[in-house]
């Protein structure tokens, strides 16, 4: 059942001295809801991220995308989909140990907040997102970890596979250049060495970021089924 929502922006400070720009969306009326962190692609907090926090909180999540970027871009920056070379400072700046100390802020944030049931937070990352929602798994407790087509999971943050608490749903576009097949397997069989709880899917006809709809990747039918299956997961 889709619901009215409100949206905000908020300001968090950061354990390291900075403060941190974040999208708010939200339930207008109820509660308390579960909570999800929604973790940017490259292009920043955009208008895609915030519709995106916006349809998960029309079913009934309260929502926090923080911005990642806020140590070497303005708040607000939003970077073309058809200039990455543009936006590669930022996501280079963008480390697990600046990741784990904004996510954290973001999570407490979401924590704290009496419309959020704190024993119920997610996460859902997009490409660079991806990863840190597994960054964010292996360091909060967390309902469910859901990454989309998170490059450098492996080879890099595989030594985090013991620490991971929640279980996890990994999204893949089986096109994609960006993340081999050789790394895709090498995090499923971590997971599995490890006996964590995760589901596996690919979408054989999608390549890397099929899910925004104002990326030229985007692959509708793909796009529909993982939305679906998102949603089946975190609830579940």
């Amino acid at each position: 059942m889709s619901r009215e929502i409100v949206k905000e922006n908020v300001e968090l400070a950061v354990a390291d001295g900075t403060r941190m720009a974040a999208y708010v969306a939200r339930p207008e009326q109820g509660g308390p809801h579960p909570g999800l962190l929604v973790f940017q692609e490259a292009f920043g907090v955009n208008h895609h991220i915030r519709n995106v926090s916006d349809r998960f909180a029309s079913e009934g999540y309260v929502v926090i995308a923080p911005e990642l970027f806020h140590r070497t871009a303005p708040a607000g920056f939003e970077g073309s989909y058809t200039d990455f070379p543009a936006v590669m400072p930022h996501t280079k700046a963008v480390t697990a140990e600046t990741a784990e100390l904004d996510l954290r802020s973001a999570y407490e944030w979401l924590g704290s907040n009496a419309q959020v049931r704190s024993n119920e937070i997610s996460c859902v990352g997009f490409c660079m997102g991806g990863r840190v929602s597994f960054i964010a798994n292996s360091l909060v407790a967390l309902h469910a970890a859901v990454s989309f087509y998170g490059g450098g999971i492996a080879p890099g943050l595989l030594d985090r596979v013991p620490r991971l608490q929640a279980p996890s749903l990994f999204i893949w576009g089986g096109l994609d250049k960006h993340i081999t097949p050789d790394h895709r397997r090498a995090v499923t069989e971590a997971l599995t060495a490890q006996k964590k709880t995760y589901v596996n899917v690919e979408f054989s006809s999608a390549d890397h970021g099929f899910f925004c709809d104002e990326r030229a990747a985007y692959e509708p039918r793909s796009a529909r089924q993982a939305w679906v299956l998102t949603l089946e997961f975190l609830r579940s």
